[in-house]
């Protein structure tokens, strides 16, 4: 079959011809790029993308084909999907569905067969901008006014629409086979009284392997919505409290600064993502919309004398020079030196801008979650001195 002819117009006018695939439909919402090669189906799954047409800048996606395990939400989120090739053939033995197939079933709107390579370049230069694709009507000019009249990213409050309904918890582990000794496990305590801490998540948007790797490292998991606040979640006794990655704009989620902001020094914290621009925010700094942002699985971050090769997918930083004395820059961008990651000792609390989950992405970053653990474990000992 045929597929149909599609269009993709941005707002600034330009457009981009190309065929439909998945849902035969339209869509709008600000148009970004991935740099990965490979981690598709965990990019379109990732709540964090909620809102934005993905552009993949690899020449070939959908060749592995999808599966029920590489899931990182309940759900697909992406708001369009574009790729130069399509492939014809999904060829990998965990494969149980086509890409192409497995859009359609989700709802979601593609575009294949378009010049990446050039679109890729135009966000590069113009900035990350809002677009609309069709497969149903291309007429230029309807589609760039439908792509001017979609929701703009600044101001954007969307964790609220990505987080869960109400709490829950969760258990499953990582499938070891993916992780090598002993980056998994390796901070579970013999002392039975620092064993199975309780870690409350914030669900900004989670992705599932973050939960997997705090279950796998032995701790109990309590997930809640975004708009939890800081006496909800201490009236569940966290021995450590998680601010997970999510999409929007950071100073919209004004409910979540104010939670952070009164959890600082209360409990150790860690943040990952909107977790890290959030904390930074809590701690009396400023954010600002990035030009087209890191979306990938291959930014070099300089951290402790070392360059980690590190997975990223985020539109907004925290400027450096807004944060107070008392905050630490621990991780810096080597492309472009914004701040990647924070850390306040004196309040039990670090984040980081980019993705230690590796889902998709490289493992350079797994010591965090064990760092986390540490602080979890320090603060239980000091608290169980305090009482003895």
């Amino acid at each position: 079959m045929t597929p149909p002819p599609a269009l993709l117009a941005l707002e600034d006018g330009t457009t981009w011809p190309g065929a439909g695939f998945g849902k035969i439909g339209e869509t709008t919402g600000e148009v970004v790029f991935n740099t990965s090669m490979t981690g598709y189906q965990e990019v379109i799954t990732d709540p964090s993308y909620h809102g934005q047409i993905v552009v993949m800048t690899a020449p070939q996606i959908g060749n592995v084909g999808t599966n029920p395990d590489d899931d990182e939400s309940h759900r697909a989120w992406v708001a369009g999907f574009a790729v130069r090739e399509l492939s014809p053939v999904a060829s990998n033995y965990r494969s149980h569905q086509p890409l192409d197939a497995y859009l359609a079933e989700r709802g979601i709107v593609g575009i294949m067969g378009l010049s990446t390579r050039a679109l890729v370049k135009h966000i590069r230069e113009k900035g990350a901008m809002r677009g609309a694709i069709s497969s149903l009507n291309t007429d230029p000019a309807r589609l760039i006014e439908m792509a001017r009249a979609s929701r703009d990213m600044n101001g954007a409050d969307l964790a609220r629409e990505v987080t869960c309904d109400e709490p829950y918890h969760w258990t499953q582990g990582v499938d070891g086979q993916w992780y090598v000794e002993p980056t998994v496990g390796s901070n579970r305590s013999s002392d039975p009284s620092l064993s199975q801490p309780h870690i409350v998540a914030f669900d900004f948007g989670i992705k599932r392997n973050i939960l997997r790797l705090l279950a796998s490292r032995g701790c109990r998991i309590t997930v809640v919505p975004a708009t939890t606040s800081a006496s909800e979640v201490l009236a569940m006794q966290p021995d450590g409290v998680f601010l997970s990655n999510g999409p929007g704009d950071p100073a919209a989620c004004t409910y979540a600064i104010e939670a952070t902001r009164q959890l600082l020094g209360r409990v150790p914290l860690f943040g990952i993502c909107l977790g890290h621009q959030i904390l930074g925010l809590a701690l009396g700094g400023r954010t600002y919309k990035m030009k087209f942002g890191h979306r990938g699985g291959n930014q070099p971050v300089l951290a402790n004398g070392r360059v980690e090769i590190s997975s990223h997918n985020h539109g907004f930083a925290v400027h450096a020079d807004s944060l107070p004395p008392d905050v630490e820059v621990t991780h810096v961008n080597l492309n472009d030196g914004c701040v990647e990651g924070l850390r306040v000792p004196a309040l039990n609390a670090f984040s980081v801008q980019y993705h230690p989950e590796a889902s998709p992405g490289p493992h350079d970053a797994g010591y965090l979650f064990d760092q986390f653990m540490q602080a979890v474990q320090s603060a239980k000992r000091r608290a169980a001195n305090d009482i003895a």
